[in-house]
């Protein structure tokens, strides 16, 4: 969550079945759901785009091109979400990112930084002034890595870590897990466990919500 002069920008909504504890942790900011003008997903996976139908009618939501088809044409093979219901509103996608998209929220300005790996379409954000880094699924603390998912790859995600390695970053909030006070180790060690991966051997990993998908195949 990022509270600019300007805009207010939500990073990844989250699961659906958790969006009361949203509401409450955003009202404990003195916050609603209307006050959120911009949510930005990192990737297409339903642990972090199942809340967007809480928000899309009141706020911009983004993704990266190669999730937000993903997202929009709602392919569960992808998202790992399907819903039962046939009057669920679809889910939108307001805006389709590039890498080094920029986004002037007024006090803060935030850079998307495309971080294949993971997913074709993951993505990490950069803010400038604080110089933080939201991660997504990309990076963890102590360089964990997160599982190869559909159109993901081994080669990628060590390019991706390498040019996050080039960038300032004073602190590393990922999707999952504790944040990373140490970037400069944990991006270094992210490499050494992404080339453990791509010669087979076992490396330290995080596993983030993968849950069955929901409603039966037609």
């Amino acid at each position: 969550m990022i509270r600019a002069s300007y805009r207010n920008a939500l990073i990844d909504s989250g699961l659906d079945q958790n969006f009361l504890f949203l509401q409450e942790q955003l009202l404990s900011l003195g916050l609603k759901v209307r006050d959120i003008d911009l949510v930005i997903n990192t990737h297409e996976h339903l642990d972090h785009i199942g809340s967007n139908r809480y928000f899309q009618e009141s706020s911009f939501i983004a993704a990266h091109r190669f999730a937000a088809t993903k997202i929009t044409l709602e392919d569960h093979y992808v998202t790992l979400y399907r819903s039962g219901d046939l009057n669920e509103i679809p889910l939108r996608v307001h805006f389709w990112l590039e890498n080094r998209s920029l986004f002037d929220l007024g006090s803060h300005t935030l850079e998307v930084i495309h971080t294949p790996g993971h997913t074709s379409g993951s993505i990490c954000i950069y803010e400038f002034k604080t110089k933080v880094l939201f991660s997504g699924d990309t990076v963890f603390a102590g360089g964990a890595l997160s599982y190869i998912a559909e159109y993901g790859s081994v080669g990628d995600y060590i390019n991706s870590i390498t040019r996050l390695e080039a960038r300032k970053i004073s602190k590393i909030f990922p999707g999952h897990g504790h944040i990373s006070q140490n970037p400069e180790q944990d991006l270094s060690q992210a490499i050494i466990n992404a080339k453990k991966l791509l010669n087979g051997e076992r490396t330290v990993s995080v596993s983030p919500f993968r849950p069955p998908i929901h409603g039966s195949a037609s």
